[in-house]
């Protein structure tokens, strides 16, 4: 059962608002600038609201190896720390019934950890939050040869901070989530997320790896002269996993992104299953800084009308039910340079304000 708002209100309805025009136009300038200044080969933005048909906006190219044609709606991208949202959030929001509980510990929802394991009074709720206070490196290969089950040894790892009191980033929490899901719901988390997307109409979404292929972009090259990731996942601690973690590994195309977007805006306002679980991810729960915090998953302005996440490999989606607008960014920005946080800030900064803008403060 979704938990409710404790205020008992009901969501904020209000009738989507298209982009402007000249929005659109700023946000597919900052593409193209991006695109010639070789911080990306190319990519894709998907926009739109709740009540119509997804908008794309592309520049450059899938990426060298993959010919001259443009990236487009269908084109493949690894989505990195999307999978956050699409996957491991997805699935506890559509499962939240006993023994899983956003408050219930992770030693009471997966086998062999005892009551001395620090990681264990860790809650899936602190784990969405980012509060969980576990090591903040995800650093699995140090787990090599290792005979424990995974979810014990990261358990055993001495907490760096109390669980609920400080944000950090935390991929090590969604690895353990995902393992905590897929042993309650006895599935593999691949296959849990799966059944949500076939749901969604999400058709080419998928943990990977991926055959390769012109619709799919490459990302980075690890050592020269060594081909590229390409279908693997680039995140290294998933690929430890086979390629499914709670914490990466997906693979997602923009119009698969416009898909969930315009699902989880429609189902707010209509006060389905997942827009009640998005309704309560959008309150605000641990400060991140610049005006931003932390809701479940996702981070969250301040007054809660807008949720957006990266992936470190250059993804982001943005939505907001106040607005009833979206906007989904694909490139495979690791292709030229391993982090892209800095070059892509604009683009990402404009893309927020653009989804969160509220109409009524236009100039006439």
């Amino acid at each position: 059962m979704i938990p409710l708002d404790p205020s008992g209100t009901a969501p904020t309805r209000t009738a989507p608002t298209p982009f402007e025009p000249a929005v659109l136009a700023a946000l597919h300038e900052q593409l193209d600038l991006l695109t010639a200044d070789g911080t990306v080969p190319g990519g894709v933005i998907a926009h739109g609201t709740a009540d119509t048909a997804p908008g794309y906006l592309t520049a450059g190219v899938v990426a060298p190896e993959c010919g001259d044609a443009p990236p487009g709606p269908d084109t493949v991208y690894d989505v990195a720390s999307l999978t956050k949202v699409l996957a491991t959030w997805t699935v506890t929001g559509s499962s939240l019934r006993p023994p899983l509980t956003l408050d219930t510990p992770v030693r009471d929802l997966l086998p062999g950890i005892g009551a001395d394991a620090p990681g264990g009074r860790v809650t899936p709720r602190q784990i969405l939050t980012h509060t969980s206070g576990l090591r903040a490196d995800t650093r699995l290969d140090q787990y090599r040869g290792r005979t424990e089950p995974l979810a014990e040894l990261l358990c055993a790892e001495p907490l760096i901070a109390e669980p609920g009191t400080e944000h950090r980033y935390i991929n090590r929490g969604f690895v353990l989530l995902g393992l905590a899901l897929a042993h309650v719901l006895g599935r593999r988390l691949d296959d849990l997320a799966a059944s949500r997307w076939n749901a969604l109409g999400l058709a080419a979404t998928a943990y990977g790896p991926l055959t390769r292929s012109a619709r799919l972009a490459p990302t980075e090259r690890r050592l020269p002269g060594a081909p590229r990731l390409w279908g693997i996942p680039h995140d290294d601690n998933a690929a430890l996993l086979g390629g499914v973690a709670g914490h990466a590994g997906v693979f997602s195309t923009p119009a698969d992104l416009a898909a969930f977007a315009t699902a989880l805006l429609r189902s707010h306002a209509d006060g389905g299953t997942l827009g009640r679980w998005l309704a309560v991810s959008l309150r605000p729960a641990a400060a991140i800084g610049g005006g931003l915090h932390r809701g479940l998953a996702w981070t969250v302005t301040g007054d809660g009308r807008t949720a957006h996440h990266h992936g470190f490999t250059g993804t982001s989606l943005y939505l907001s039910p106040a607005t009833g607008r979206y906007l989904a960014l694909c490139t495979n920005a690791v292709y030229h340079h391993r982090d892209n946080r800095t070059r892509l800030a604009p683009l990402r900064a404009l893309a927020l304000a653009a989804v969160d803008a509220d109409p009524r403060e236009a100039a006439p």
